[in-house]
């Protein structure tokens, strides 16, 4: 496994957690890239690469490997699309995702707020090229997906529900400090 090296060993619920987000991208069909942002709109989790090293980082699933931007497992160019566009999301990185993650769960929550309904527990937007979900985890933290437009929703939405029963008992400041850390160094 090439992973980064850092004097950083990530603790056993931090691997886990990005075991789950790993599962989730390759597991689930049109899922293109997943990220977890913490309330204050930190980037905490990613499925693309940050820098030059998979955010997925140490840990990131038995026997799987880091590869660069435009590389697959094999070394070969991305797998395409119909319309010619690669199966990745925002730009290929994960900052972006979690930008749009942040800014799209702040308005969300703000038209609750102003509609007075309650706490947002998930967002869709189609797009002709693509549907992004976010959906809250715990304490403010979000969990995005950027998925093919021809995905089962029914079934991203399903799996993003299971990450977040599984991850939000876990996802704690403690955690959420130490992903942050590692997403850093990652850089």
């Amino acid at each position: 496994m090439n992973a980064p090296t850092t004097a950083h060993t990530p603790s056993r619920q931090a691997r886990n957690l990005r075991w789950l987000l790993s599962n989730l991208v390759d597991e689930v069909p049109g899922v293109r890239s997943v990220a977890v942002v913490s309330s204050d709109g930190l980037l905490l989790l990613s499925s693309e690469p940050v820098g030059t090293a998979g955010a997925a980082g140490p840990g990131g699933g038995p026997d799987r490997e880091e590869h660069g931007a435009g590389e697959s497992s094999d070394g070969a160019a991305p797998r395409r699309e119909p319309a010619g566009r690669p199966e990745r999301g925002p730009r290929d990185a994960g900052a972006d995702l979690a930008t749009i993650i942040s800014g799209l769960g702040s308005l969300t929550q703000g038209a609750s707020k102003l509609m007075d309904a309650g706490p947002v527990k998930q967002t869709m937007v189609a797009m002709d090229e693509g549907s992004l979900f976010v959906m809250a985890i715990s304490d403010g933290s979000l969990l995005g997906v950027h998925a093919a437009p021809d995905c089962d929703m029914s079934v991203v939405a399903y799996h993003m529900a299971l990450f977040v029963g599984r991850a939000g008992h876990v996802l704690t400041p403690e955690l959420r400090t130490e992903l942050r850390t590692s997403m850093e160094l990652d850089q």
